[in-house]
């Protein structure tokens, strides 16, 4: 993603309380996919929201990556 592309200031949201309960069992994070800024960028459960489809390939490569580092080579 490029470290000018990551945001590590944002404000604190409760949009994903209900993961909580999953991490009392197994550790764990929270990840947010950005939708892009423009038209449509606003947050999910908002009637202008619109999803970037620009965005799938970028989410599946952060998630293939991740997978990548995470398991063992070979």
């Amino acid at each position: 993603m490029g470290a000018d592309n990551v945001l590590r200031n944002l404000n604190p949201s409760m949009g994903a309380e209900d993961f909580a309960w999953m991490l009392r069992e197994k550790p764990g994070s929270y990840v947010w996919v950005g939708n892009g800024a423009g038209e449509g960028s606003c947050m999910v459960h908002n009637p202008r929201y619109d999803f970037n489809d620009d965005a799938l390939p970028v989410g599946a490569s952060y998630w293939a990556r991740l997978a990548e580092m995470a398991l063992p080579a070979g």
